[in-house]
This record gives structure tokens, C-alpha cells and sequence, in this order.
């Protein structure tokens, strides 16, 4: 029997072995996996919407991590040159991504794949004889590299290339990782592409919107300046005045336009501010009235319908300032906005502190013109306007839906 006095100086520990370290094929099966975990990761940030160049850096970072790579890139092609350019990278040396180039011939491991759409495997990069070695990778001491193809929007975008300095080999499960983070990555640019069209045919429609805009209240300036002209000399004042009026109502269509013409979101504006800027150029029409307006912060509003309301305020407060007070100089003309949510509608309120309607008037059965355009643009708006009795003044309230009855 031994003693624990002969045993040796140094003994040897006894150590349970590594499964993973003991089964090459448990080994490969828990980096299959982890390949996986990582497609499933990159998945979820190609659906996150990342800005392009973060997208890109995520994708070469979890694609090095699964491959256990210590180089990856993203090529983009740019056809002029006929080049690869480095957009993206992790491992490579300070001033190569966004600057180095690589040939996209078929000479090219790269470029072989993004001619023909095969994968490209070289585990031994000093004896490979199909193509030349980028100077890119002589420069890092590149032994092995794989290249996938990379697709955009109905053309290849570039490719996808991982390179590693360490001895070994990429094997085509290998290739079916990295063909997977490509795929994934391109659906995310092909997405990315087609926002970028989209936008920039919203951008030109807008373009399209506002010299429409500009254009009708240049036309609409024209045809005011002609019944001004005429208005000049008729040799007849009420005709003078008639024609004068119809001037003043173009001008208000004009106005109502090329504010328009400014908006950004032409289908649903801000419709509080742009009452607040119609009504900035009423003022100068109505001295030495003051017009006092009361609204909510924002409404959001068809535009074709802000027109109607603005045209209606107009008309109003133009007459208020007209006739309101004919006995003295100015006045308040009072113009007030309220969302009522119970009803999904809005409450307009035009006031003045002046002599009132005459006795007996009737919105509804009155031949004026302006009154006449107010009940037609009302209608036109499936609104109801309504004189409320006022103890001073005059008062005309409308009530409009939110929403068109074409859209309900």
C-alpha cells in the first residue's frame, strides 16, 4: 500500500473532462446554435429601423461574433469604378472602412461572388491559385476568408465577406450563417431603399402641391388686378363697388392658397395655425378693427376643407369689419375655435360689439352675395350655421364635422 509520503513532489490533479472540449461534434453543434441565437438577434434589429450605418455596424459586429471571425466587412458595389468599397467593418485597421477598395472583377474572391452569386471559401488564402489575394488583406495578415452576396433592391447591393488571421477552415454550414445575416441585412436595405424612393416621390408631390398653389393664387392675383381694373372704370358706383368685392373675395381665395403652399403635410395641416395666419391677413383689411382669436393649441384637418373654413371666416369677419360700426372708428371682431370631442366637431364663433343684423334678418333667405357664398361653403362643409341672439352685436357660429362624410 502507498503512503502519501511516496507520492511525488508534483502531483498530477485529477480533472473531470470538458464534454464540449471532449466531443468535436457537441462542439460544433453548440456553435450551430449560437449561429442561430445570432440570425434571430440580427432579425430583430434589421426590424428595429436603425439608421442605416448602425444597422450596418451591428450586422459585421454579431456576424464576427458568430463566426468566431475576427475580421467582417460589408462591400458595397459602386458600378462606376467597378469597385468594392469598404462601408462597414470590425477588426480592420484605423481609415479602411469608408476608404479602402477591392476589385469587383472576377479575378476578385469578392467579386466573384457578387458577379455569380456563389459563396466564395478560402481557408488558405497563400496557396489560393482561382484568385488574386486582396492587398487589403496581405496588409492584416489574412489566412482564410468567405464572401457571400449581398442583394439591395432588385440588384446587388454588395457583399458580405468575414476573414479571419487564426488557422482553420469555414465549412458550408459555415456559408449558411453568413448567407442568412446577407439575406437579412439586404431585406432591411431593400426596405431601407424603398422608404428612400417613397420618400422622395412624397418629397416631389409636395413640390407638385405647392407650385399648384403658387401657381392658382398667381392666377387668382390676376383676376383680381382685372376686376379691380374694371372696377376703375365702370363710371358706376355700385357696379365699382360690386366688382371691388369680387376682387376682395379672389384676393381671399389666393390667400387661403399660398398658405398652403407652405405646408408641409398637405393632407392634414395644422388647421389652428392656419386660421392664425389667415386671420394675420385680415387684420390689415379691417383697420382700425381689432380681431381678437381664441383656439386650442392644434386641430389636425383635411386641407381641401381648411380652405372652405378659412374662405368663411374670412367672408365673416370682413363684413363685421365693414359694418359692424359705422359710428365709430373700429372695434373687436371676436373669432373663436373649440373641438367639441362629443360630438367630433368643431364650434366656429365670428362676434363684433357693433349695431347687429337688422331686424328680421334671415342667414338663410338673404340674397347677399357674401351671405349667399357663407350658406353655400357651409353646406359644402356639412356644417349648420347658426345666428345665436346676441344682447349686443352680431354672432354667427358654425358647427363642422371633423371629418368629411365621404371619409366616415
Amino acid at each position: 500500500m502507498t503512503s502519501p509520503n511516496d507520492a511525488t513532489d508534483h502531483p498530477k490533479p485529477v480533472v473531470e473532462p470538458s464534454p464540449a472540449a471532449a466531443d468535436p461534434t457537441t462542439r460544433a453543434l453548440q456553435q450551430r446554435i449560437h449561429q442561430q441565437e445570432i440570425l434571430a438577434e440580427l432579425g430583430v434589429v434589421a426590424l428595429q429601423g436603425k439608421p442605416f450605418r448602425e444597422l450596418l455596424n451591428e450586422t459585421v459586429r454579431l456576424t464576427a461574433e458568430g463566426m468566431n471571425a475576427e475580421f467582417c466587412k460589408v462591400l458595397e458595389y459602386t458600378p462606376g469604378d467597378n469597385r468594392l468599397l469598404v462601408r462597414a467593418g470590425v477588426g480592420w485597421h484605423e481609415g479602411i472602412v469608408g476608404r479602402a477598395t477591392v476589385g469587383a472583377d472576377l479575378e476578385s474572391p469578392s467579386g466573384f461572388a457578387l458577379r455569380t452569386g456563389k459563396p466564395v471559401i478560402s481557408n488558405h488564402l497563400e496557396n489560393e491559385q482561382r484568385f488574386r489575394t486582396p492587398e487589403l488583406l496581405v496588409e492584416h495578415g489574412i489566412r482564410r476568408a468567405m464572401n457571400v452576396i449581398l442583394q439591395g433592391d432588385g440588384s446587388p447591393y454588395g457583399v458580405l465577406e468575414v476573414d479571419s488571421r487564426s488557422e482553420g477552415e469555414f465549412s458550408q454550414h459555415d456559408v449558411a450563417f453568413l448567407q442568412g445575416a446577407a439575406n437579412i441585412l439586404g431585406m432591411a436595405i431593400e426596405q431601407q431603399q424603398y422608404q428612400r424612393k417613397l420618400q422622395a416621390a412624397l418629397d416631389r408631390h409636395e413640390v407638385l402641391l405647392r407650385e399648384v398653389n403658387h401657381r392658382m393664387k398667381n392666377s387668382l392675383q390676376v383676376v383680381s388686378s382685372m376686376l379691380q381694373l374694371q372696377a376703375n372704370a365702370a363710371g358706376d358706383q355700385n357696379l365699382s363697388e360690386t366688382l371691388n368685392e369680387a376682387a376682395s373675395r379672389v384676393n381671399a381665395v389666393g390667400r387661403a392658397y399660398e398658405r398652403l403652399a407652405y405646408t408641409a403635410d398637405y393632407e392634414n395641416i395644422d388647421l389652428i395655425e392656419y386660421l392664425r395666419q389667415i386671420i394675420n391677413d385680415l387684420e390689415p383689411t379691417v383697420a382700425p378693427c381689432k380681431i381678437q382669436f381664441d383656439a386650442p393649441e392644434a386641430i389636425r384637418f383635411a386641407a381641401d376643407r381648411a380652405i372652405l373654413i378659412g374662405l368663411i371666416i374670412t367672408e365673416l369677419v370682413s363684413n363685421a369689419g365693414k359694418y359692424a360700426y359705422p359710428n365709430r372708428a373700429g372695434g373687436l371682431i371676436s373669432v373663436q375655435v373649440s373641438l367639441q370631442t362629443d360630438k367630433e366637431a368643431i364650434a366656429i364663433s365670428v362676434r363684433d360689439e357693433g349695431v347687429g343684423l337688422p331686424p328680421g334678418f334671415d342667414p338663410a333667405a338673404s340674397k347677399r352675395l357674401g351671405t349667399r357664398l357663407v350658406n353655400a361653403l357651409s353646406r359644402q362643409l356639412g356644417g349648420e350655421l347658426t345666428r345665436p341672439l346676441a344682447p349686443i352685436g352680431s354672432n354667427f357660429t358654425l358647427q363642422i364635422p371633423l371629418r368629411s362624410s365621404r371619409t366616415q
